[in-house]
């Protein structure tokens, strides 16, 4: 590895930034190449194949743009089905830094004397990820810690792979897409960004320490400031095991599980307006209680979060009342609240199906799985494709912003689900999340816990009024 100074690391980004530029461009537009040139000679579209072709030019680069495939492969129609199935597989692990630049990487952030901070720090990293790796290490008060340090050249690469972006979008509007993605481009610019500032994700991991403060199903790390940079986020360590070891427990501790995973991300949105944008399976464990059952969850990476302002929740409160009750009006009120400009009663009933199924066991108040009858790797294939066969007829629509990270965080929510086949009152247990949520009490409890915490209020937050 080479000895060059962290310094020299940053002053070469424009060379970082533009030979990741080329290679993400290079991969991705050939893929466009042969797929644009079959298509305007009328050959063979070979659908597969050209999936394959683009998972793996953008497969091999193991780097953020990693997390927009995944995110998009979540959204009916935002790609085409055989992109989003192929896409939906890749990982965003990337190769861990040895530690000769963990070394240097630390000392960049904490100073050359950084070492002794710590009572241990173990060379080997615990986890990776796309955006950075986290190392095990114990605090000289004796607490366990987990440090979380980014790799170089971070925002070079974040950078490289959103303007490449945009071709990837390129490649869906040649087939006449039922859905315009420049507000989703905005979205996930935004939200990607804001992943690699450690200082902000510090502050939403003590937002939620507040939130879950006295909740005994739900645990939140502690952040150790004088630790943590904006590169560098310092926690403490909580011990877990991965969720997918209790997929053979016993329906009452699957159960519990499940409650916890329902509350942590439901109670944030309708009482104080922030959600967890990311619930895959890395971003939390399961604590057990002392006599070896589930008890509940660690939630543990605060990196992407959205927050919003009260009117949006009470749009998806409204649209959760006007499906109960069979109110159009209602319905048509929420979308419009949404962000959604000019809808048809076409449009209208069509995204009604897919509001039907993300809503779908909350609507029903008996004791069920999230989706009946339906195995995992399928949960919202059969509504996404009629969302897709609608919309082809009667789109484009444009998704609204805030719309991108709600629906992420439903579907890996309903994939948690389904893989511990939990039965729940999925009725009374949003009830319950939604209870007391209207504008001015989120309001006064975002303008608490927000100004607090550090969090940037959301925009149109601070108009609602107290």
């Amino acid at each position: 590895m080479s000895d060059t100074s962290e310094g020299d690391s940053e002053k070469n980004r424009f060379s970082a930034r533009a030979k990741r530029y080329g290679r993400v461009g290079a991969n991705v537009g050939g893929v466009a190449a042969r797929i644009a040139g079959r298509r305007l000679f009328g050959l063979d579209p070979e659908k597969d194949k050209d999936a394959a072709a683009l998972a793996a030019a953008l497969g091999g680069l193991k780097g953020p743009i990693m997390k927009v495939a995944q995110l998009l492969a979540t959204i009916p129609e935002a790609l085409p089905a055989e992109y989003a199935a192929e896409l939906g597989q890749l990982q965003s692990q990337a190769p861990p830094m040895g530690w000769a630049f963990v070394r240097r990487r630390m000392a960049a952030e904490l100073g050359p004397d950084w070492e002794p901070k710590f009572a241990n720090f173990e060379h080997a990293a615990a986890a990776s990820a796309s955006l950075g790796q986290v190392h095990r290490a114990v605090a000289h008060d004796g607490r366990a810690l987990a440090v979380k340090l980014q790799y170089p050249d971070m925002q070079s690469a974040v950078e490289a792979d959103l303007a490449q972006l945009g071709m990837l979008f390129s490649i869906h509007r040649r087939m006449r897409p039922a859905i315009e993605t420049s507000e989703m481009l905005k979205e996930i610019s935004a939200r990607l960004r804001e992943e690699l500032d450690y200082a902000l994700e510090a502050k939403h991991t003590r937002l939620y320490g507040l939130i879950f403060a006295d909740d005994s199903m739900i645990r939140v790390p502690d952040v150790l400031p004088e630790l943590s940079t904006k590169r560098l986020l310092t926690m403490t360590w909580l011990d877990g095991r991965p969720l997918l070891d209790y997929t053979d427990r016993p329906l009452e501790e699957r159960n519990q599980i499940a409650r916890a995973m329902f509350r942590a991300w439901w109670f944030p949105f309708s009482q104080y307006g922030v959600i967890h944008g990311d619930p895959h399976l890395g971003n939390y464990t399961v604590f057990e209680d002392e006599g070896g059952k589930a008890a509940g969850i660690n939630l543990l990476d605060y990196g992407c979060m959205r927050t919003f302002a009260p009117k949006f929740i009470q749009g998806v409160i409204d649209l959760y009342h006007g499906l109960l009750n069979n109110d159009r009006a209602l319905i048509v009120h929420a979308y419009e609240t949404w962000g959604f400009d000019g809808l048809s009663n076409e449009l209208i009933d069509i995204l009604n199906i897919w509001a039907k199924f993300i809503y779908g066991p909350m609507l029903e108040d008996r004791v069920r799985t999230i989706a009946e009858y339906v195995k995992p790797g399928a949960y919202g294939r059969q509504e996404a494709f009629k969302v897709h066969q609608g919309l082809r007829e009667k789109g484009p629509v444009t998704v609204p912003r805030e719309f991108v990270f709600m629906d992420r965080a439903a579907i890996g929510l309903g994939g948690v689900f389904l893989h511990l086949n939990a039965e729940l009152n999925f009725y009374r247990l949003f009830n319950e999340a939604i209870a007391g949520a209207d504008l001015a009490d989120v309001t006064r409890r975002q303008h608490e816990t927000f100004v607090k915490t550090g969090v940037p209020l959301p925009e149109g937050a601070a108009k609602q009024g107290l």
